[in-house]
């Protein structure tokens, strides 16, 4: 934009300038045209036929400010005497170069006028010039004539075009010192912003020891000194914590260690109470029942925290064979019926007529399963729970859905927490431990698959496994959708069903 504006600016400035130049130079040379015709020897009757070539070829070679320039003597419309002179040009022009328009111009207004136009080179191609036409009288009732005069314009485009290469260069010029400019801004202020999100992703990888280079005392180096303090604080807060949960991994470990050899030697005990407890009076009965039943949940408990204290030290082993997943929903709903019975709901098995195999370890599946199925009897509230199974071509799932008390949205998160309690004053009639679902999902990240949960207020939970058929390969999408289709936000909730009863669906189910 600011090239083009001077470029238009030097060259209105040429153009103007060549113009004056132009019309004084064509008025000096009417004058001496004018004087030369009104001085002529008259007595001689061919006077005007040899002044009038001497004439064009003297106005011709008379270059002023203006430059070079061309003349063209030409008769005026009205000149009709048979003793006035031929119109003549120099040698590079014709008549025919002059504009037609201008000419009318001249005839019409008697005094000077101009106009740019082209004409043709002698050596080809066309050339702008300024022309320049003025009316002249000869004596003796001759007529009036026409004198144009025409002045390249070829100079001036010469200083344009130096002036545009100029322009250009400078341009270049410019971009290059802008784009040493941008360079060195980037260098100085986003290299180092880089340099702290590289860093800050290493920071998030676990390379707590990345710091940032700090040079000079300018707002960037405070900022990477800032930035090194927060690693450096941040670094610190984490090996305490890493410490701490070291510490306390190491206590419940060895806690677990150490209470299994009293534990044994008081189950011992208890199993002789508890086997003569018809002998005692019904106070002492029912206190028997009660230690046997207590010892049974602490037993389970340490349990729980053995397993758990395993996958903390990722001491845990998979023994992964091909198993049809739909044989181990069957054992775990047979072995919960009692249960299921006893707080009122109906088990209902949903499976496909296919195998649903998967490389898995069957003794975790089915803890994980009967996890899914005890918290399913236990919140239940006497509904019925269906179990489904189901298979594509690189998944199968278990899912596992409750019409009972459900789970807020908030709590969806944090259900899988260690000894997280939807409802801590809630009556315990399981016997559960807190750590069922932690377990649980720990024994699903072994086998590299999901397991996870969805639940409503009111409508009651689903939780869904998804294994992969090939242990370690990545799972991309489950065979059951983790909202149920008889959620409150589909269609009416599931009908009550005959207990334990086995839906054969044709295939497998596929969303």
């Amino acid at each position: 934009m600011l090239g083009n504006i001077l470029i238009t600016r030097v060259r209105d400035g040429l153009l103007d300038s060549k113009k004056q130049a132009t019309l004084d130079e064509a008025a000096n040379g009417a004058r001496t045209a004018q004087e030369a015709f009104d001085s002529a020897d008259r007595s001689q009757p061919d006077v005007y036929d040899t002044l009038v070539p001497d004439l064009v070829r003297q106005l011709s070679r008379g270059g002023g400010t203006a430059g070079l320039r061309e003349v063209v003597l030409l008769r005026g419309p009205l000149v009709t005497n048979p003793r006035a002179p031929l119109g003549r040009s120099s040698v590079g022009v014709n008549a025919t170069d002059i504009p037609p328009a201008l000419r009318r111009q001249v005839q019409a207004r008697g005094n000077q006028q101009w106009t740019y136009s082209e004409i043709a080179r002698p050596s080809g191609g066309r050339a702008a010039v300024v022309v320049v036409g003025s009316p002249v009288v000869l004596p003796q009732q001759l007529g009036t004539y026409e004198l144009y005069f025409l002045f390249p314009l070829d100079k001036e485009a010469d200083t344009l075009a130096l002036v545009r290469n100029a322009l250009l260069l400078a341009a270049l010029g410019l971009v290059i010192l802008v784009g040493g400019i941008a360079w060195l801004v980037t260098r100085q202020v986003v290299t180092p912003v880089r340099m702290a999100a590289r860093i800050a992703e290493r920071l998030s990888a676990g390379r707590l020891e990345e710091r940032m280079r700090v040079r000079g005392e300018d707002d960037l180096a405070r900022l990477a000194a800032s930035f090194n303090r927060m690693a450096t604080s941040l670094q610190r807060q984490i090996r305490q914590l890493e410490d701490l949960s070291r510490v306390q991994r190491r206590f419940v470990s060895d806690v677990s260690h150490e209470l299994r050899t009293p534990l044994t030697t008081v189950r011992m005990a208890a199993d002789v109470l508890h086997e003569a407890r018809t002998d005692f009076d019904p106070a002492v009965e029912r206190s028997a029942e009660i230690l046997q039943a207590q010892l049974d949940r602490f037993e389970a408990l340490l349990a729980d925290l053995l397993e758990i204290s395993r996958y903390d030290a990722g001491a845990a082993v998979l023994e992964a064979e091909p198993t049809d997943l739909r044989v181990i929903a069957r054992h775990v709903i047979e072995a919960m019926e009692t249960l299921a019975d006893r707080k009122g709901s109906d088990l209902r098995l949903v499976e496909p007529g296919v195998p649903c195999i998967a490389e898995v370890d069957s003794r975790r599946i089915e803890r994980v399963l009967r996890n899914l199925v005890a918290n399913a009897v236990e919140h239940g509230e006497g509904r019925p729970i269906e179990v489904r199974v189901a298979a594509d071509d690189d998944a199968v799932a278990i899912a596992v859905r409750d019409h009972g008390v459900g789970l807020e949205p908030e709590a969806v998160g944090m259900v899988f927490n260690r000894f997280w309690r939807g409802d801590p004053a809630r009556a315990r009639t399981t016997g559960g431990t807190g750590l069922g679902l932690s377990i649980a999902l720990e024994d699903a990240h072994l086998h590299d698959g999901w397991l996870q949960a969805w639940g409503e207020p009111g409508d009651g939970c689903q939780f869904r496994l998804t294994v992969a058929r090939r242990l370690g390969a990545a799972l991309e999408r489950s065979p059951i959708p983790l909202e149920p289709l008889d959620s409150s936000r589909r269609v009416r909730p599931l009908t009550v069903g005959q207990p334990y009863r086995q839906i054969r669906t044709p295939g497998s189910v596929d969303v």
